[in-house]
This record gives C-alpha cells, structure tokens and sequence, in this order.
C-alpha cells in the first residue's frame, strides 16, 4: 500500500491502489430434499444473525397474461395469515424473536424472507414453513391490500418515471408478460381469493423452490432443523411456461407519453439484450460500467457534466429470467430533450466504433470487482449475490469466478458487446413529457405514438 503523504505536503494525484484482496469464501453445503427442495446453507460466522430466503421460481410473469401483478398480491397476503396463526399472531411472534420476515414477487420468482437471532432459527422456520404450506387467505386481509394496490396505482399513474418504464418495457417486449409491470385498477377489482388461493397452491411447491440460508450456525444442525420444519411438505412442480417472442425491432421509434404541463422530460432509450446465463453478460456487464453504468462512466461526464442538462443519468443492463434488455435514463429539461437523446446516441455509437483505452478499461474493471467485494460483506449482500446465482440456474463456480471473468476481458470484448448490445440503429425511445413542449423535438428522430397517462394511444 501506498505511504500517506506528508503533514502540509500538496496531493498531486490519488495514491495507487492497493492489492486486490483475496474473497475468502465461507463454507457452502448444497442438497436436494426428497421433496425436491433445493437447500443451499452459507456459514459466516462475523455477527450472531441468520438470514433466510424461500425462493420460488414464478412471478408476476407467470400469470401476466390473465392476472397482471397476482403474484405480488398474492405474496402480501400469504404473510397476513395460516391456518394456526392469524396476522397478530405472526406480528407476536416476530416481536418476541427480534426478527424480520417479509413476501414479495417480482417478474420471476416470490419470496418468503426472513432474518434474525441464530438462537431462534427453530421458530423463524417454523413460522416460514407454516406460510409457505398453509396460508389461510383471510379476505378481510384481501381486501385491505387491493384497497392499498389500488391508492398505489393512483400514485404510479402520476410518476412520470414510471410511466416512462412501462411504456418502454411494452414497446420492447410486446406480447410476451415482460411488457406488464403493473395490474391496471381493473386488474386489482378483478382479483379473486380463488385466483390467489390457485397461484399459491400451483406455484408455492418445493418442487419449485430454493432455500437459501446464510449465517452463525453450523450446516448440519440448520440442515436438521430445516428437514424438521418442512418435513411432509409435497407438492409438485407447476409447467414450464412457454412465452411469445417479442417483436423484432427495425429501426428507430420513439413513443411520448403526454404530461400536461410537466417542466422536464424523462427520457428513456432501450433494446432487448441477454440474460446472465449468456457468456457474453460479463462483457456486457462491462461495457456498461463505462458507458453509464457508474457515476464516473462516459454518459454521465458528458451530459452531467459536461452539458449540465440532467443530474443522475444513467445506463443498465436488466438481466430477467427469460429475456435481457439494456437501457438509458435521464430526467431532462424541456428544451434539451433532442440534445440528450443526440449525446446518448453519440456515445453509444462511440463504444461501439472505438476501442476504450487501457486505463479506463481498467478503472471499470476495478470498480466493478470492488462493487462486487463490497456486496459480499454482510449477510443480505451474500444472500443476494447466491439468489441471483441459483434462480438463474447459474454455474456452482459462478461468484468464486465472477472477479477472474471481470478482469479477463479486453478491450475488444468491450466493443464487441457494445456492438451487439447497444443497438443503436433499432433503439426504442421513450419520452414522458408535455407533447406542446417536446412533441418537435421527438419527431427528430422518427415517427412519435403518442400515449396517455394510463396507456391509451392518443
């Protein structure tokens, strides 16, 4: 490591950097249930706390087609109550344990989560078995949370960020379930406690599930107390389901959904890209970081600080389940949309026309691995890092080898993947603004559909 500089002595230029530190990796024991659970235990000893995750593998996608969002509607109130413990009860007993639990879904997976005391592990168990087997669907409960969904999509609706992703996920992804990121109120006071009671009982299967457990415990005993908790529990896997192709996209579009009166614009570029399960992703991964992926990345030195039209812009690569897609953000001025959307294109084109350069390829390099460090210090970080690996059916070596992969690409796998992936000439565009203020400005760069707040083309 570099010597500090001495008392009153000017800095010229930041120390170097120190040797990269070697990721000790804590014991993991990997084994399948008769019942066809996947448990995957991580021992780490540092603090006297446990984190767990039952992880399903279906989502919102799953039942997009016939009921937007059940999934996550479902999971709320799977966690209000069973067939022995009513909403007080659950409350109760997490307070007497000091420990947290939650439900939630996403596109592709629910979740039953839970963390607290090593020295209550049997009965934060005992209570995730009992949710995952035997929720009761109280309706009063039901009914409470589409009355909550309901005001939620009153809020949603005047977001113009949301308004922006919904549109782009739908112009992207078409037919396929990805393209709905949100029930519309029709959706919600369509649901039925029959149609929970049905995802649950067909998605909710150990068949279909990973456990993952991470903390002090040794990995024999929490095996033990796991195959007590769950002990009995069948259930078969639900189908595989099949999913449309999205659209093939030919050429620029842009799309501009109406906000009356709103001073700035949102404006959102995107392309479908890949998943993590293909080799290209850390390539991908990469190129990214550097274009807008991080706050020292290209996107942002230009027109953050360079320009001055927007303060956190940004770039991702969204790694779902079946499909990938890449986008590119920024929150706008009125009278600089046309300028942002040319200085996005600029160097996305830049990437994918010039090589990077040895040294800024290398500063991504080290600030994805340190990100990647930093994410594994603490429980939830390493829970989370595992759930990515094993939901996406990712190799047993993924996270040992990630930092290696990192580091072992080049300047022409950079290129490359911004040739393939940042598909500037096909870019779906995506403005949320005020059509009297922006509507010119869209038309430069092609044909404009224009939308209204809640989806309808106008």
């Amino acid at each position: 490591m570099a010597a500090p500089p001495a008392p009153g002595a000017r800095v010229t230029s930041p120390p170097a950097l120190a040797a990269e530190r070697q990721v000790v990796w804590p014991p993991r024991t990997v084994r399948t249930l008769p019942s066809g659970l996947l448990v995957v235990l991580v021992e780490s000893h540092t603090i006297p706390k446990f984190t767990g995750q039952l992880m399903f593998r279906s989502g919102n996608a799953a039942c997009a087609q016939r009921h937007a969002g059940l999934a996550e509607i479902t999971a709320a109130v799977v966690r209000t109550g069973t067939a022995s413990r009513n909403s007080r009860r659950i409350e109760e007993e997490l307070r007497r344990m000091g420990a947290d639990l939650s439900c939630s879904a996403g596109a592709d997976s629910s979740a039953i989560a839970f963390s607290g005391l090593a020295e209550y592990s049997q009965g934060l168990l005992e209570l995730a078995a009992d949710l995952a087997r035997n929720a009761s669907f109280p309706k009063e409960e039901f009914e409470r949370e589409k009355r909550r969904r309901l005001d939620e999509l009153k809020i949603e609706r005047s977001t113009p960020g949301f308004l922006a992703g919904e549109r782009l996920r739908k112009v992207l992804f078409g037919a396929h379930p990805y393209a709905i990121v949100s029930p519309t109120p029709e959706h919600v006071e369509a649901y039925t406690l029959e149609a929970l009671r049905g995802f649950y009982s067909a998605h909710y299967s150990p068949a279909n599930a990973v456990f993952l457990v991470v903390g002090d415990f040794r990995a024999a005993e929490m095996l033990a107390e796991i195959e007590r908790a769950f002990e009995g529990w069948r259930a078969a896997s639900p189908s595989a389901p099949a999913y449309p192709e999205p659209p093939l996209a030919q050429g620029r579009c842009v799309q501009l959904v109406h906000i009356p009166g709103a001073v700035q614009t949102q404006v959102l570029v995107g392309n479908l890209a890949i998943t993590r399960r293909h080799p290209d992703w850390p390539a991908l991964t990469l190129a990214n970081s550097i274009f807008g992926g991080a706050f020292h990345s290209r996107l942002v030195m230009n027109i953050r600080e360079q320009k001055g039209y927007t303060y956190s812009p940004r770039s991702a690569a969204h790694a779902l389940r079946d499909r990938g897609y890449f986008s590119v953000h920024a929150a706008v001025r009125n009278e600089v949309t046309a300028a942002t959307l040319t200085e996005e294109f600029y160097e996305m084109d830049r990437m994918r026309a010039l090589p990077v350069g040895d040294a800024e390829l290398a500063d991504a390099q080290n600030y994805l691995c340190g990100v990647f460090s930093l994410g594994l210090a603490t429980q939830d970080g390493l829970s989370g890092q595992l759930a990515t690996a094993y939901l996406n059916d990712l190799p047993g070596d993924y996270l040992e080898t990630y930092r290696e992969r990192i580091r072992a690409l080049s300047a022409a796998n950079v290129q490359r993947a911004a040739q393939n992936y940042f598909d500037s000439p096909n870019a779906r565009i995506v403005l949320a603004g005020d059509r009297e203020q922006v509507g010119e400005q869209a038309a430069l760069f092609g044909d404009v559909a224009v939308y209204d707040a809640q989806g309808n083309r106008m």
